[in-house]
C-alpha cells in the first residue's frame, strides 16, 4: 500500500532531518570555495602591501580618516553592505519555504544593496577627485597613499559589481521559477561570495579607513 504526499509548505523553522540539502556540500559550493580562498590571498597581498608601504613612509603617511574627509559615508556604506548579507540569508530562507514572493523580495534588496553601494563608492571617489586625490596624485601628500587606497578599494568595488550582477541574474532565475521547490543550492553559492564580499570590505574599512 502507497500513498504520494504533495510537499508541505512550512511556516516555522525547518528540522535538519527536514532539509535534504543540509549539511552537503555540491561541487558548486566546493568550486566557490577553492576560488574564495585563492581570492582571499589577492585580498591579503594587497592589505599587506598597504601595511609595509605605511609604515616604510611612517613619517609621511596622512591621517586616513583626515585625509578622506571623515568616515560618516564609508561607515554607511559598512552598515549597508551587511545588511544587504541580512537580506541575502533571507532569500535563501525563503527559498527552503518555498516561498516565492519573499524570495523575490529579499534576493531584489540585496541587488538594491550592491547597487547603491557602487553609487556610494562612485560618489566618494568624485569627492576625494576635488580634494586632489587621484590613482597616482595626492595634493596633499604622499602619492602611494592615493594609489594604494584605489588599488585596493577599487579592487573590492570589482568583486561588489561582479556579485551584484551575479545576483541579478539569481533574480531572473527567481522570476523564471527555477527556487519554488526549495532548491537553495545555487542561491547558496552565490550568497557565499556576496558574504565574502561583505567580509573583505569590514577588513578593508578596518586597515584602510581607520588605521
Amino acid at each position: 500500500m502507497s500513498s504520494n504526499h504533495a510537499p508541505v509548505a512550512h511556516d516555522g523553522p525547518l528540522e535538519f532531518n527536514e532539509d535534504a540539502q543540509f549539511g552537503k556540500a555540491s561541487p558548486g559550493k566546493i568550486a566557490m570555495w577553492l576560488f574564495l580562498g585563492t581570492d582571499a590571498f589577492s585580498f591579503a597581498g594587497l592589505l599587506l602591501g598597504y601595511g609595509v608601504l605605511r609604515a616604510k613612509y611612517f613619517d609621511a603617511w596622512p591621517n586616513p580618516v583626515e585625509a578622506l574627509g571623515g568616515v560618516g559615508l564609508s561607515g554607511f556604506m559598512t552598515f549597508w553592505l551587511i545588511c544587504s548579507s541580512v537580506s541575502m540569508v533571507m532569500a535563501i530562507d525563503a527559498c527552503k519555504r518555498k516561498n516565492r514572493k519573499a524570495i523575490l523580495t529579499w534576493l531584489g534588496l540585496t541587488c538594491l544593496g550592491g547597487l547603491g553601494f557602487l553609487a556610494m563608492q562612485m560618489y566618494e571617489y568624485t569627492h576625494l577627485y576635488h580634494l586632489g586625490m587621484s590613482f597616482s596624485n595626492y595634493e596633499h601628500g604622499i602619492d602611494l597613499f592615493s594609489s594604494t587606497f584605489f588599488s585596493i578599494t577599487g579592487f573590492h568595488g570589482l568583486h561588489v559589481l561582479t556579485g551584484t550582477l551575479y545576483l541579478i541574474y539569481m533574480f531572473k532565475l527567481a522570476l523564471d521559477g527555477r527556487f519554488d521547490k526549495g532548491d537553495y543550492n545555487l542561491l547558496e553559492i552565490a550568497g557565499l561570495f556576496w558574504h565574502f564580499v561583505d567580509l573583505v570590505w569590514i577588513l578593508v574599512f578596518t586597515f584602510v579607513y581607520l588605521l
